[in-house]
């Protein structure tokens, strides 16, 4: 590497990753295990801004080099007091320029191996961009489908226990796919920080054994799932998932009991759906979230939103959804949901070819 320049390819020499951009750029997405240590905080950020528009690029320089001292200072005093000589960081900002400059000519200056990396923050968004464009057709994907309620995302669960490759979007994506589905405690990612974590979950699956990853849409609440990774769960085998309603319904009361916490959230939810539901279906079941029953509300709708929804979306998105295998349960406890997953991985170590006919069409 170049002195004091390092690329995106050399990451991994480094013992640790520092960010030198702001708060809030830091928290709409960041290099993986980097650590926030702005030289501008986010109202300095824009003061410096704001005098380079009215006032002149060099007095925003001056007035913002005192600020970047301070605040290089501070991290120097505090969060590297006790570094050892031969502790070699990198160093990025949004483009690889003053800012990550600045801290690595103090850090180099004081006596460490310290990098700038080329490009900043801009050529890691880059190379996900691109690279998510790539990834998706390398992997033998197996799409779990299955009507609401038929546990997907807990069988991936149990599939990762047993030792399966697992894909679980909606886990990247803090959200569980419906219209109920925004988790109590987790707020989603924004959508760069979803590709970033996608990345690197990609990144760490061997392309010589199946994935298994759950039906999804194209987007996951707000999050759009990326185009190339859509493409190919459409194309790949699908295995579907038939529980009977009643182990559905019991499934989805015990899944969804935290909406019962939150009665005008949950019909705040139920108001999303104006428009495919008539009037009085939704004041109805807002009046069931009111008198806290649950099981009424969702058998309803299971029955006049949920599955009519599936039965028209999986044989139109997903092309061998027609053929797939059938896995029939009517017990959606830990126990069964862990019987469907031996199932399915019984299943797809019957079909090690399956990768080669999904992605080469000139195979038959």
């Amino acid at each position: 590497m170049k002195k004091g320049i390092a690329t995106v390819a050399q990451l991994s020499a480094f013992d640790e990753v520092i960010d030198a951009r702001s708060p809030a750029e830091f928290d709409e997405d960041r290099i993986p295990d980097a650590i926030s240590c702005p030289v501008l905080d986010n109202a300095q950020r824009v003061v410096v801004g704001t005098i380079y528009k009215q006032q002149s690029a060099f007095e925003a320089r001056r007035v913002g080099a005192a600020m970047v001292a301070e605040n290089i200072a501070h991290h120097l005093r505090t969060r590297f007091h006790d570094k050892p000589k031969n502790w070699r960081p990198l160093v990025y900002c949004w483009r690889g320029g003053q800012r990550s400059g600045a801290f690595v000519t103090w850090l180099r200056l004081i006596g460490w191996d310290a990098c700038q990396l080329e490009g900043g923050y801009k050529t890691w968004r880059r190379m996900v961009v691109a690279e998510l464009e790539e990834l998706p057709a390398r992997f033998d994907l197996r799409v779990v489908c299955g009507a609401t309620g038929s546990a997907k995302t807990r069988v991936l669960d149990a599939l990762a226990k047993l030792g399966a490759q697992v894909l679980d979007l909606e886990h990247l994506a803090a959200h569980k796919g419906s219209v109920l589905g925004a988790l109590p405690d987790r707020p989603q990612p924004t959508q760069k920080s979803f590709e970033t974590e996608l990345f690197r979950t990609l990144h760490a699956l061997d392309p010589a054994r199946p994935v298994f990853v759950e039906a999804e849409s194209r987007k996951i609440g707000h999050i759009q799932v990326p185009e190339a990774l859509i493409r190919q769960m459409r194309a790949s085998p699908c295995a579907a998932i038939e529980a009977s309603r009643e182990a559905r319904l019991e499934f989805l009361v015990r899944d969804y009991a935290y909406l019962g916490d939150d009665i005008a959230d949950l019909q705040k939810k139920i108001d999303f759906l104006k428009g495919l539901q008539s009037n009085e279906t939704l004041e109805r079941w807002k009046a069931l979230a009111a008198a806290h029953d649950l099981p009424t509300l969702f058998a309803e709708f299971i029955d006049l939103h949920y599955d009519p929804l599936y039965r028209r979306s999986q044989n139109r998105n997903f092309t061998r959804f027609p053929s797939a295998p059938i896995f029939r349960s009517d017990d959606l406890s830990p126990a069964g949901i862990e019987a469907l997953a031996r199932q399915l991985l019984t299943a797809a170590a019957a079909q090690p070819e399956e990768r080669e006919r999904v992605t080469d069409p000139a195979t038959p």
